[in-house]
């Protein structure tokens, strides 16, 4: 690997721009608004189900209409950003994301309600890459990157865990449908502040699209995650042709995605990217950990609202201790990252986070918050602090400037694939494990909680594994060191 500057010497010696932290706090709350979308709406779910008439079979598509439409675009979202501009894509983004999230609180039938979760999806892909795109040009300098990317990650670790307490607050005192219409002030601030502070980029040369490419890889991406959904539901399972036939579609149509990105002058994913030993090391650890991580927060808000009878507001409180881990470890991490390298956190935080879940697996109807809950959140937040900001810097070494939306893209779009693939396999293990426990014991009045619980365990007992399966992924194929992260102010490495 070497790293070099080019560039004409006006270009290199160029100053930084001046209004580069204000820029942060604009893309900061833009990334925190999409994070907190995918969680906030899990808590509004039962009383917007009630109020729309939307059946059990039918409440999950307000979550994965959102996971389709936002895994299956981001590619060609990260490009779009790439070639159209990327303040303007941002500035885009922010506002559809707006008036879906409208569309969404004003809903007054279920089918509205999906509609709108997809059109937020849609738009969430071109803001999601062209956010972490315009970091990645912003912030040239190595430690004021590290520390860009710090607050970055962050937010991706905690802003899950933020949108739950947040949803509890909106469904409890105001009314289901304000989570998704507190949108609409957040974009309006994030645009209005944007226009002024948030300096254009694009990249240059080659720009056209690759149609082909991202037709293939939109709809392989859709069947994967639509597969993995269906495989998940009791009424399929992971036997059924329609799962199946899903899955084995989407794997077929990225097979030739990828032979199309192989062949074409202007590829919407130039293979170079994933290819990278590090790089493509870290995007499977980011599928890994998005797996872990989402899956653990799922079946953690069933256990508090349904064994332990919280409310929802107290359900969200109650998951505040794993987001203070996230935010107060990221800034170890970034203080740490030139100092040790980037390998040592990400593999020790998946590992972290790993025991932090195999802790969770141990609770029990009767099990004790301060005990057996708040011990395993601290562990998952510390775990996700030490490997999302590194992972967030790692994934875009040495990715030239023409090609940081599709690098940003496949962050992104790694975290959402593995979150929907791994709440499917949770979901599947958790109601397998529940139906063995009640067949296999006599009837009580206690039985079905604690079916409930020892599916939710095996449930986290499955997340450990994956987390610690990221750990052995960043040990076997990071290779990134401390010297090879960005120092220069123009870096390209080779």
């Amino acid at each position: 690997m070497s790293t070099a500057a080019t560039g004409s010497p006006t270009t290199q010696a160029a100053p930084p721009d001046p209004r580069r932290w204000w820029a942060l706090a604009v893309i900061a709350l833009a990334q925190l608004m999409v994070v907190l979308d995918g969680t906030i709406v899990n808590i509004a779910l039962p009383d917007a189900q009630r109020e729309l008439g939307i059946s059990d079979v039918d409440r999950q598509w307000v979550v994965t209409a959102y996971a389709l439409a936002f895994g299956g675009l981001l590619l060609l979202g990260g490009r779009i950003a790439d070639y159209w501009g990327r303040k303007r894509t941002f500035v885009v983004g922010m506002a559809g994301f707006a008036i879906a999230s409208a569309v969404g609180g004003l809903a007054q039938t279920g089918f509205e309600l999906y509609a709108a979760r997809a059109l937020q999806g849609v738009f969430g892909a071109l803001l999601a890459p062209a956010s972490l795109a315009l970091l990645t040009v912003t912030f040239t300098e190595g430690r004021e990157r590290a520390k860009a990317f710090g607050v970055y990650g962050a937010i991706a670790g905690g802003g899950a865990a933020i949108g739950l307490v947040l949803g509890g607050v909106l469904t409890e005192y105001a009314d289901w449908r304000w989570c998704l219409l507190v949108n609409i002030p957040v974009a309006a601030i994030a645009v209005a502040a944007a226009i002024p502070l948030v300096s254009e980029s694009k990249a240059h040369g080659d720009t056209r699209y690759d149609v082909p490419g991202a037709v293939v890889v939109t709809a392989g991406l859709v069947a994967l995650v639509y597969g993995f959904t269906k495989a998940g539901e009791e009424a399929y399972g992971w036997s059924s042709a329609v799962s199946l036939g899903f899955i084995a579609a989407g794997v077929v149509l990225l097979a030739v995605f990828v032979v199309i990105e192989k062949r074409s002058n202007h590829p919407l994913l130039p293979l170079r990217i994933p290819l990278h030993p590090s790089r493509g090391g870290t995007y499977i650890a980011s599928l890994l950990a998005g797996a872990g991580l989402l899956g653990a927060l799922l079946f953690l808000t069933f256990y508090f609202q349904i064994v332990l009878g919280y409310s929802p507001i107290k359900s969200g409180i109650a998951s505040l201790p794993l987001t203070a881990a996230v935010l107060a470890t990221a800034g170890f991490a970034t203080a740490m990252m030139t100092r040790t390298g980037p390998k040592p956190l990400m593999a020790a935080g998946g590992l972290v986070a790993a025991s932090g879940m195999a802790v969770l697996s141990q609770i029990g109807v009767e099990s004790a918050y301060a005990t057996h809950v708040l011990p395993g959140l601290v562990l998952i937040g510390i775990g996700l602090g030490l490997l999302f900001v590194p992972l967030s810097n790692v994934a875009l070494v040495g990715v030239e400037e023409h090609d940081a939306g599709a690098a940003s893209a496949l962050i992104n779009a790694t975290q959402q694939v593995g979150g929907a693939v791994g709440t499917a396999l949770l979901s599947s293990f958790y109601s397998s494990s529940v139906t063995s426990y009640l067949e296999s014991h006599a009837p009580s009045p206690a039985l079905q909680f604690e079916a409930f619980v020892h599916g939710y365990s095996t449930a986290f007992w499955w997340g450990a594994a994956i987390l610690a399966l990221a750990a052995a992924v960043v040990l076997a194929l990071v290779r990134v060191t401390k010297e090879e992260l960005p120092t220069d102010a123009v870096v390209h490495v080779g």
